[in-house]
């Protein structure tokens, strides 16, 4: 019941595996916390990389941090895989309304 916009402007290879699937998970968390929290009409997933890093958006057009939540670990655990690989993961409430996870990561990781 919730409309998906996939933006995926990110070429193929450009991803290191591990990038690639913490990327996944991130996506896959998010969404499922749109479904059970959000009450959303409108999902927007953007991913691109520039200058070596990755930006993996997730927003929605719910009820942002008013849906509560609770106090799940999803953003949590999102926040921590993020940051085992050198990047950073914010979610709160989206200036329009509704809410956003945006991940930073570098694209790719040295062996």
């Amino acid at each position: 019941g919730v409309d998906v916009e996939v933006v995926d402007a990110v070429a193929p290879g450009a991803l290191s595996d591990a990038i690639d699937a913490a990327a996944y998970r991130i996506a896959q968390e998010a969404l499922t916390n749109v479904l059970r929290h959000a009450d959303a009409r409108h999902v927007r997933v953007e991913a691109d990389v520039d200058d070596g890093r990755l930006r993996l958006s997730v927003t929605d057009d719910g009820r942002g941090s008013a849906a509560g939540a609770g106090p799940g670990t999803g953003v949590a655990g999102m926040r921590e895989r993020a940051g085992l690989l050198g990047g950073t993961l914010t979610a709160g409430d989206a200036p329009g309304g509704g809410f956003a996870v945006v991940a930073d990561l570098p694209a790719r990781l040295e062996p």
